[in-house]
C-alpha cells in the first residue's frame, strides 16, 4: 500500500499533463482505485436507508422530542404562573391577616372599653345604692332616736310624776297624772 503523499504526488504529476475531458474519469478510477458503479450503488443504496430511517426514526424521535420540549416548555410557564399566583395570594394573606389583626384589636379595644364603661356604671349604680341605703339606714337611726327620746321623755315623766307624788304624799288621779306627763313632756321637749 503506497503512502498518502505518494498517492497525492502521482496525481499531482498527471495533473501537469494535458488532459481530455473523457480521459479524467477514467485517470481518476484508475489512479484511485475507484469503482464507479459500486459508488453509484452505494449512493443509492445510502440514499435510500437515509430516507428510510429519517421516515421511520428521525422523524418519530423529532416528533417526541419537540412534543417533550412543548411539554416542558408548557410546565415551566405553568410553574412561572403558579410561582406568581402563589406570591399574590401570599401578598393576599399577609393583607388580610393585617386586617384581621387591625380589626381584633380594635375589638378588644371596644370591649375594653365597654367594660371600664360599665365597671364605673356598675360603681356608680353601686355606690348610689349604697349610698342610698346609707341615708335609710340614717333616716331609721333618726327616727329609732326619735323614738328612744319619746320613751325616755315619757318615762322620765312617769318618774317626775311618781317622784312628785311621793314628795307631795298624795295620790293624783289619773286626770291629773296625764297632765303632769304632758307638761313634763313639753318641759323636755322643748330643751
Amino acid at each position: 500500500m503506497s503512502s498518502p503523499l505518494l498517492v497525492i504526488a502521482e496525481v499531482a504529476g498527471h495533473v501537469a499533463e494535458p488532459v481530455s475531458s473523457g480521459n479524467i474519469v477514467t485517470q481518476l478510477t484508475e489512479t484511485f482505485g475507484l469503482n464507479v458503479p459500486a459508488i453509484l450503488a452505494q449512493i443509492v443504496s445510502f440514499t435510500v436507508v437515509a430516507w428510510v430511517l429519517w421516515q421511520f426514526a428521525f422523524k418519530p424521535v423529532l416528533a417526541t422530542i419537540n412534543e417533550r420540549q412543548r411539554i416542558i416548555k408548557s410546565g415551566l410557564e405553568y410553574a412561572e404562573e403558579m410561582k406568581a399566583k402563589l406570591a399574590a395570594t401570599q401578598q393576599e394573606t399577609t393583607t388580610l391577616i393585617r386586617h384581621a389583626q387591625t380589626e381584633a384589636t380594635k375589638i378588644v379595644e371596644e370591649a375594653r372599653k365597654t367594660a371600664k364603661d360599665f365597671l364605673d356604671k356598675q360603681m356608680q349604680e353601686a355606690t348610689v345604692r349604697a349610698n342610698d341605703t346609707f341615708a335609710k339606714a340614717q333616716q331609721a337611726i333618726d327616727l329609732e332616736h326619735k323614738k328612744m327620746l319619746a320613751n325616755a321623755r315619757t318615762e322620765i315623766a312617769r318618774l317626775v310624776v311618781a317622784t312628785t307624788e311621793r314628795v307631795l304624799a298624795k295620790q293624783l288621779s289619773d286626770t291629773d297624772r296625764a297632765a303632769y306627763n304632758d307638761a313634763a313632756t313639753r318641759d323636755l321637749t322643748s330643751v
